[in-house]
Formats: structure tokens, sequence, C-alpha cells
């Protein structure tokens, strides 16, 4: 059996869209598997640590696509620009396209699998730096460690941090977080 690939374009003309959490590769739709509760509260730990510093329309978690490279990625948390809050205004569906101004901060929480490894580590790594986003965290629960990726002339320059680091961006200076408690959030 044959079957057809979508483009981009036909992708993105969909009516209804996909169900569910799925990302848009090689013109396939991709079912995202479900989290597991270490990576929802770790996403969610993320998303209120960074609602004290910024209004709730700038922190997006699992609910806005992202066109990187041909492709439509669905990030674990997205920390946006007023800009981009204004250019997703009144849009019939959550996508930043490649047009829109690039997202400010992006975070993915491994799943265990080489498959997850790769597609964070490598294949999100070169998408999100060709699309001009500014920094990127992976969050990497099996190998407790956060790798904070800062976009320098293109290409990002990453910094490791074990269970005794203190996560800080750049972008947001307010923000000071302890890896072990980013890997182990508790309420």
């Amino acid at each position: 059996m044959v079957t057809t690939k979508l483009s981009l374009a036909d992708y993105l003309s969909l009516e209804d869209g996909p169900e569910g959490r799925c990302e848009f590769v090689d013109g396939e739709i991709i079912e995202m598997p479900p989290e597991s509760e270490e990576n929802v509260l770790i996403a969610r730990y993320l998303m209120a640590q960074f609602l004290q510093l910024i209004s709730f329309e700038r922190v997006r978690r699992n609910e806005t696509e992202i066109i990187v490279a041909g492709r439509a990625r669905l990030p674990d948390l997205m920390i946006i620009g007023e800009d981009l809050v204004a250019a997703l205004a009144g849009n019939r569906r959550s996508t930043i396209t490649e047009e829109m101004p690039a997202p400010l901060l992006v975070v993915e929480v491994v799943s265990p699998g080489k498959e997850n490894e790769d597609r964070d580590y490598r294949y999100k790594r070169s998408e999100y730096a060709a699309r001009g986003i500014a920094e990127y965290w992976i969050v990497d629960p099996d190998k407790a460690r956060v790798t904070v990726l800062t976009l320098v002339d293109g290409l990002y320059e990453a910094e490791a941090l074990g269970v005794d680091g203190v996560l800080r961006s750049p972008q947001f200076p307010g923000l000071e977080l302890s890896v072990a408690q980013v890997l182990s959030p508790k309420g």
C-alpha cells in the first residue's frame, strides 16, 4: 500500500487538524505517545516558574506547534514574546509559522528511548537553531541533567548542568532554578 505524503501547506490547511498530540514530519502526521508522569510534572513545574515572571499568554505548553525546517513540532514548553502573541491572535489554529517571529525559549523534556533522545538532542537542536530560537533547554531526567543551548552566530553553544547545577536563563535574568528541583519537582 502506497501512502501519499502531505505537503506542509496541505497539513496546515487541514480544517480540523490532527486529534491528540501530533507532529508533522517528512510528509506524515506522527502521533506522539502520551508523556510519562515525570515529564508532565517537569514541564508543569517549569511553566509555573515562568508564570511567576511573565504573563500567561507568553507561556505555551503542548498546545502551540511551531513550523521548523518544513516540520511541525510540538514542544513541551515555549516562551514567546509579545510580538508573537500579537501574531498568533485571532488565528484558527495555534501554529507559529515560518514568517512569524521565533519563540524566545523552547524546552524539551526527553522521553525514554533512543529515538526520543535523537529527536531532542540532534534533530530539534538543528531545527531550532535554523529557526533562530535564541535559547533551547533539553531536560533529560534519565541522564539527570539539563542542557542549556544559547544561539551564537547561528549555532548553539551548550552548557550541561548536573543535579548540583543552577539553571539560569540569559533572556530571563530573574529566573534561577536548582537543576535537582527541575528534575524532581515537588508541590
